[in-house]
């Protein structure tokens, strides 16, 4: 891996990248204060240059607990431990992942991690992705309780509970607004399957959940029908939710049905029938989701509108 070092300056513009690009470089060093101008971004994102955020994040020390903290050696242990300051900079990361890629904007979307029994560590409300630090984060009970953290936690963060009450499998929820998917949800349609290989076997039959208010209740339990079955789901005009063992896969997951919609997409202005993956090899799609771990998405009976 060639890396350039970034990490000096405040401000990063297109031209650095562009130098970089020129350099042959497959990495950036940046300040994780620094601003990144959006033409950067789009040339990061175009070269496929990887991000290696220093500084705040890096150097972060384990917190003192704040006022909100619970007196509890359970709370202490999953939000100030090593463990837990390891899995909060995974959560910034995977919160950048998401900005650079713009499947988040302003404040949009919302991580979170399931540390105990009882214990989520979540985004907070009204705080850009990309801005995250590990102390920006808080940790609830499964009730939507604020155990500790100086900000509040994220205005969805019913719809993250919904799906570990339902799913003791998940481990991470990762909601965003990524264009393709959401465009998608916007029309009520899913992508087909046995079209794409890594789509049949990462994310399978996509859910579509019905629309309800962002940040109520009964938002939340829209997904309630398809969480076991499904871990990717389409959310009618608003936007996608993934969930997997650690907040990195499913960012990944995201990653996955965002570039399946997008290249469906593309393949659809061709005006030209798309071939499809046969039965028999799809099985062996179905046995590869099975090995990896992944819900039987075939199993529930909750009709899905598909894209032909």
């Amino acid at each position: 891996m060639t890396s350039v070092d970034l990490k000096q300056q405040k401000f990063i513009s297109a031209r650095e990248i562009e130098a970089a690009v020129i350099g042959g470089a497959t990495e950036v060093i940046v300040d994780s204060r620094a601003t990144l101008e959006e033409d950067a971004r789009d040339l990061l994102a175009k070269h496929a240059i990887a991000v290696r955020f220093t500084g705040a994040i890096e150097e972060q020390k384990t917190p003192e607990p704040s006022p909100k903290t619970t007196n509890s050696p359970r709370v202490a242990s999953s939000f100030y431990s090593q463990t837990a300051l390891d899995i909060k900079n995974e959560i910034c990361s995977v919160g950048r992942k998401l900005w650079l890629r713009g499947f988040v904007d302003g404040n949009g979307g919302n991580i979170s991690y399931r540390v105990g029994e009882d214990e989520v560590i979540c985004t907070p409300t009204l705080f850009s992705k990309y801005d995250l630090t590990p102390d920006d984060l808080c940790i609830i009970d499964l009730s939507g309780n604020q155990l500790a953290g100086r900000l509040q936690p994220t205005s969805e963060v019913q719809l993250h509970l919904e799906v570990y009450k339902n799913v003791p499998q998940a481990k991470a929820v990762v909601h965003c607004h990524s264009p393709y998917a959401t465009a998608c949800a916007i029309c009520g349609h899913v992508p087909p399957m046995s079209v794409s290989s890594e789509f049949d076997v990462f994310i399978g039959r996509v859910a579509l959940a019905p629309y309800e208010t962002p940040g109520t209740v009964e938002f939340a339990e829209t997904v309630r029908p398809y969480v076991k079955h499904h871990n990717a789901i389409l959310l009618a005009n608003h936007g996608v939710m993934c969930w997997a063992d650690t907040p990195t896969h499913a960012e990944w997951y995201v990653e996955n049905l965002e570039t399946f919609c997008k290249t469906f997409m593309i393949a659809r202005q061709f005006g030209i029938p798309y071939s499809r993956i046969s039965p028999e090899k799809a099985e062996a799609l179905k046995a590869a989701r099975k090995r990896y771990g992944l819900p039987d998405c075939n199993s529930d009976d909750s009709p899905t509108p598909s894209l032909s």
